[in-house]
């Protein structure tokens, strides 16, 4: 492997050109279609056999090693998020109000580079890689719909990794972290169904409003006091909208919002707790209710024999010292189902710079010249799996 850092070395200006031509055409989930023929065009001029239209827009690149042997997947996610760009940059988002504000180039431009390295490498491989790139990571399941189109499949995967920019990690680091890693989440949608009328008469009224204060206080309460204080639990309502006059009582209330858990039978449970509760409140106000409750993705764990293999492969790529055990975060990724169908490791590339830069932020940026380290961590641990 001493010729691995020379070759990302090589192929610098090419990983950074291809992650500022990605972030200047984001795609929200499942929009994807410039992205992918981005991505396709990229893969086929490295004679790179290539999958398309996989869950609508993902695209699969298989390359096969100089021998027979296991597969490793590695998987990119393709979609942006509905921001509008803040951040001045001479290669800014061209759609306007969309941006790759959660650093999926970054994912891509990194996956693409390993592409191109490892396939000048091929002749040492024994084995395959699928170059995975997945639409609708941010909410909509991406991973899982490849999985349920076959991805896992000819040939079978052994392993899976994955890498996300990290700005809670300082710059130059790289964090890993055996066994559990990010949150499960779900999503749930509720309206309150009351009846309406004058503000002077709320005797004559099933107050929506009221109703919904009642239901969001009582859903508060299941973490607080339903649950186990050392399996940490998330329950947030984060929109809701009632009335539209100052002198009329609404007739109904929507509220939207998530739940976190790293526990699997908390997270079996909360649609059904979800229920109890709502449906406890709005009869006892003589209100209706109609629950929308959409189940997100599992928790992210990782493998640990994987985890020491990245932690390994990424200690020769930036230090030993610079490797750190990285924190469990109620965040999530749908990168989940690859680790739930065979061994893997989702790891944390820092671009942590101390100037508040965040994901998910319209000024979100990062030093393109940290791509490198993820390049040469893929690379490393494709090697360490295969040759």
């Amino acid at each position: 492997m001493s010729d691995i850092r020379k070759l990302v070395q090589e192929h610098k200006d090419l990983i950074i050109e291809t992650r500022r031509d990605l972030h200047r055409i984001p795609e929200l989930a499942y929009q994807e279609k410039k992205t992918a023929e981005y991505v396709t065009s990229y893969l086929r001029r490295e004679k790179i056999e290539v999958q398309t239209g996989i869950a609508q827009t993902g695209v699969v690149g298989l390359l096969k090693g100089g021998a027979d042997g296991k597969t490793l997947l590695l998987r990119a996610d393709m979609d942006a998020l509905p921001i509008k760009e803040e951040t001045g940059l001479p290669f800014a988002s061209a759609h306007e109000g969309i941006m790759h504000a959660c650093g999926h180039d970054a994912h891509m431009a990194m996956a693409l580079g390993a592409a191109t390295i490892l396939n000048g490498i091929k002749d040492r491989l024994s084995g395959n890689i699928k170059f995975v790139f997945q639409p609708a990571e941010e909410g909509e399941a991406g991973a899982r719909a490849m999985i349920e189109a076959g991805v896992m499949e000819n040939p079978k995967v052994d392993w899976s990794i994955g890498i996300h920019v990290w700005p809670a990690i300082a710059e130059g680091k790289i964090g890993v972290k055996d066994g559990l890693l990010l949150a499960a989440m779900d999503r749930f949608d509720l309206t309150i169904l009351g009846k309406g009328g004058h503000a002077a008469t709320p005797h004559l009224c099933v107050d929506a409003l009221d109703v919904s204060a009642m239901v969001v206080s009582a859903l508060q309460r299941v973490v607080s006091r339903q649950m186990n204080p050392f399996s940490p639990t998330v329950l947030s309502v984060c929109s809701l909208h009632a009335g539209t006059a100052f002198n009329a009582i609404p007739g109904e209330a929507k509220m939207s919002g998530t739940t976190r858990t790293f526990d699997r039978d908390v997270w079996d449970s909360w649609q059904e707790r979800m229920e109890r509760i709502v449906c406890g409140v709005c009869e006892s106000m003589g209100a209706k209710y109609k629950l929308k409750y959409r189940r997100g993705y599992p928790p992210t764990i990782n493998d640990h024999a994987m985890a020491e293999l990245v932690r390994e492969c990424a200690a020769a790529s930036v230090g030993e010292e610079n490797v750190v055990e990285t924190s469990q975060a109620m965040t999530s990724d749908d990168i989940s189902y690859f680790l739930d169908k065979s061994p893997g490791c989702f790891f944390q590339l820092g671009v942590g710079r101390g100037d508040e830069m965040n994901l998910h932020t319209c000024t979100f940026d990062f030093n393109e010249n940290i791509l490198l380290k993820g390049v040469e961590t893929y690379c490393r641990a494709a090697l360490s799996l295969l040759v």
